[in-house]
């Protein structure tokens, strides 16, 4: 839109169409979607709807029937073609341009990096590939251009994403592309490598634990040649009972988590792992649910969300006997996330009295919000700048800590 002199607009009063970009994996998600539709019907009027909601059926249109158009996920000519039907295109040949590293929505800091799109596993609970479609890597060349042309523009750490980030390159049998005329294969482990010389922060996420993954974690190393790879991993477990993992068809889920965990902490004490947990899948005993309790004391976990299994339109597992009822499921729920708090208290005050270096995220006359290498925008926690600091969205700055919560820390500026 900004390429073809359209100007994006802060807020619903000054848009003459909004867009809105929808989810559809989970109820919660499918709900948010709608409130947000809803919204932005009863304040503008003129709505187009696009993404993974939009490949649902016409549950957007039977709820909302005042939009104007809905389309699935990766649809952009029929969402501009939306557009222009309501908006013709301008003309202007001083803004029929696009910067050299995109249009985001970030901050201008920090940026996600797409390196692949589907997902060739089929997990009981997932519709994802029936949405998205298998596993398809994008060319590793194009991957690190982007990368560069981020950082050029002022992008301080890159945020490395796609449905399964450890699988890069499986589906082109890891070839062979070029960045800067230098040969790399399209493989994750040299993606890093690469991406670690850009001399930004590096962050991965959504990174199952196959055993190529042990050679990740050396790069993470402070002391490593590699650059700024974070030593930071969003591993995905979602549980740890073996026969729930079964019955979800989790890949990697013969896998000892435990013992892969122990290696990478012995390889890279500082490294931070990150995960996600479903609860009251069907099927799951008591027994099941102290199993993944057991796993959590014994894992130690750094930052961990959990959710209580929600049924999906179109997912296996809705067909799994034996489902949990809803006040078990949030017991447990709740149950869990006593434990990881106990566990996250713990980690945090043991910083207390250590230097960080920290990015800052936002600059107010309240203080100062940053983030360590531990923590991921908007999913982790924060550490809070105390001191009247002339700190500026965008730096670095080493600090000390002085206090911590269950979820935050408190420092100054060293």
């Amino acid at each position: 839109m900004r390429a073809e002199g359209y100007l994006i607009a802060p807020s619903y009063a000054d848009s003459d169409v909004v867009v809105v970009n929808t989810c559809g994996f989970i109820d919660s998600a499918v709900e948010e979607s709608l409130d947000a539709i809803g919204e932005a019907l009863a304040a503008n009027g003129k709505v187009i709807v696009t993404g993974c909601l939009g490949a649902k059926g016409d549950i957007v249109k039977a709820t909302h029937p005042r939009v104007l158009a809905v389309t699935g996920p990766h649809a952009t000519d029929e969402v501009m073609a939306a557009v222009h039907a309501q908006l013709p295109k301008p003309h202007d040949p001083y803004t029929d341009l696009i910067p050299p590293q995109g249009i985001k929505l970030t901050p201008r800091h920090y940026a996600y990096l797409k390196i692949a799109e589907g997902c060739n596993h089929r997990c009981t609970f997932c519709i994802i590939p029936s949405m998205r479609g298998d596993l398809v890597s994008r060319p590793i060349g194009d991957v690190m251009q982007e990368a560069e042309n981020l950082v050029r523009a002022g992008v301080k750490e890159l945020l490395i994403i796609s449905q399964d980030t450890s699988a890069y390159g499986v589906d082109v049998k890891y070839r062979t592309g070029f960045w800067n005329g230098r040969p790399l294969k399209t493989r994750m482990t040299e993606l890093v490598i690469a991406l670690g010389e850009l001399g930004v922060w590096i962050r991965l996420h959504y990174v199952y634990p196959y055993p190529h993954v042990d050679d990740v974690i050396p790069l993470m190393i402070p002391s490593s040649s590699a650059g700024k790879v974070l030593p930071y991993l969003d591993v995905p477990f979602q549980h740890a009972s073996p026969r729930i993992l079964k019955a979800m068809k989790r890949p990697a889920s013969s896998e000892d988590n435990l013992a892969r965990i122990r290696h990478w902490r012995e390889v890279c004490p500082e490294l931070t792992i990150r995960s996600t947990f479903i609860v009251g899948f069907p099927g799951e005993t008591e027994q099941d649910f102290e199993q993944l309790l057991e796993f959590m004391e014994e894992a130690q976990l750094d930052r961990v969300g959990c959710f209580s299994y929600s049924p999906v339109d179109g997912a296996r597992a809705n067909a799994l006997p034996d489902h949990v009822p809803e006040e078990i499921k949030q017991d447990r729920l709740a149950r869990f996330m006593a434990i990881q708090e106990e566990i996250s208290t713990a980690k945090l005050k043991r910083k207390v009295g250590s230097m960080l270096q920290v990015l800052v995220d936002e600059s107010t006359p309240r203080g100062v919000i940053a983030r360590s290498s531990a923590d991921a925008p908007e999913i982790d926690g924060a550490v809070h700048i105390e001191s009247s600091s002339t700190l500026q969205a965008g730096e670095f700055a080493t600090v000390r800590v002085t206090r911590s919560d269950a979820h935050d820390l408190w420092a100054e500026v060293a």
